[in-house]
């Protein structure tokens, strides 16, 4: 550790995903920046992702290994095993964008509540698919998940004394409220203007849509009101339409 630099929680959760889970580890053991603390939650996998985990034991500074109850309850065993001042998850299949993201994020500005950037979409064959569709905002504030999550949960540090747990009644879309409770706390927000992490397409977000866009819903009613995430629902169809048509055209 290194004196005078804040201390990094980071959290990786995984089950059975010996596919990817070496590669996001070393995306983490690799960074540069000397002040972190790696936590890694496993759900008792039994296809080889534990003996993989294991090979780099010596950087781990917490390994839990045992059932939980879903994503967001293995989230939750790593936020109450973290004791640094900011914490990201970089769950499997994701990465830190380069070696050097951690430093260049927290050489930005100094103290600041939440740091946050960009994140590339990263294919089945870890391809790269490009930015986004939704690009981190110039300014982000609590009220720009209006017309959706414009910042992936890998792509935004947060002050560990600003975060809650989960809430468990969200199995899909609890990142969402989760970023929300902190943004409205935070006094200063803070865009790297870089690319700070690698985010690999899929998860249970996708195989169940419909499910997740109802517990969407009912975060972005709790924050914005009825009426106006009705609206801004209409907003969010009509942006999917026209992104589906226009990738259409290009891929003809």
């Amino acid at each position: 550790m290194k004196a005078g630099q804040p201390i990094l929680s980071v959290i990786t959760v995984v089950y059975n995903n010996a596919t990817d889970i070496e590669r996001t580890m070393l995306s983490v053991i690799n960074q540069t920046y000397p002040n972190m603390e790696y936590i890694v939650i496993d759900g008792a996998s039994t296809d080889g992702t534990l003996q993989i985990i294991e090979k780099y034991k010596d950087k781990i500074a917490s390994l839990v290994s045992e059932p939980d109850k879903g994503i967001y309850d293995a989230m939750n065993k790593g936020l109450a095993l973290a004791t640094g001042d900011y914490v990201i998850f970089m769950n499997s299949a994701d990465e830190f964008y380069s070696p050097e993201t951690v430093a260049q994020v927290f050489a930005s500005t100094p103290d600041a509540d939440i740091y946050y950037g960009e994140t590339e979409m990263i294919g089945a064959n870890n391809e790269s698919l490009g930015q986004r569709r939704h690009k981190a905002p110039e300014n982000f504030t609590w009220r720009n998940f209006k017309y959706g999550m414009s910042i992936s949960h890998q792509a935004i540090y947060i002050k560990r004394s600003l975060v809650e747990p989960y809430d468990p009644k969200y199995q899909l879309s609890a990142d969402i409220d989760w970023i929300l409770r902190a943004a409205k706390k935070a006094k200063t927000i803070v865009n790297v203007h870089q690319y700070v992490a690698k985010y690999k397409v899929g998860g249970m977000s996708k195989h169940k849509h419909r499910q997740s866009l109802m517990e969407r819903f009912d975060i972005m009613k709790r924050y914005y009101g009825l009426i106006p995430t009705i609206f801004n629902h209409t907003i969010i169809a009509l942006n999917l339409g026209f992104y589906w048509l226009k990738n259409r055209r290009t891929n003809d």
